[in-house]
């Protein structure tokens, strides 16, 4: 299923230690990682200082763009819960300097209460 759901667009939750092994080259020195959702190739890392988004690119993946999005930046922020038939959960994030939100969407499985409230601890402080 966790195949399926990644060629649908869907995230999932994936290893904080994992994730924080592999990405210590990108953090600074007092941030560490909360959370972290895998989409196909792509990550959705939430440490304690912002949001990081890395774009894994072209047929082998080797190109990669981390897209650092500061919680101050932040201007506000929606969740939709999965329902009977729409099985997926979705987020949206406003960005300050953009009309568009940032969308992404997360499979029934996913808590996506606990999702807010890690985004809400740190774009409320």
């Amino acid at each position: 299923m966790g195949l399926f759901n990644g060629l649908m667009g869907n995230a999932s939750e994936v290893s904080v230690s994992e994730i924080q092994r592999d990405f210590v080259q990108i953090l600074s020195p007092n941030e560490r990682i909360e959370k972290a959702y895998k989409l196909i190739r792509d990550l959705f890392i939430f440490t304690n200082k912002r949001l990081i988004l890395v774009d894994k690119q072209g047929i082998t993946g080797k190109k990669v763009e981390y897209h650092s999005i500061p919680y101050k930046s932040i201007t506000h922020f929606s969740i939709e819960t999965a329902g009977n038939f729409d099985l997926d959960a979705e987020l949206k994030i406003w960005i300050s300097g953009n009309a568009l939100p940032l969308q992404k969407q997360f499979n029934k499985s996913l808590n996506i209460y606990e999702l807010q409230s890690v985004l809400a601890e740190y774009v409320l402080k």
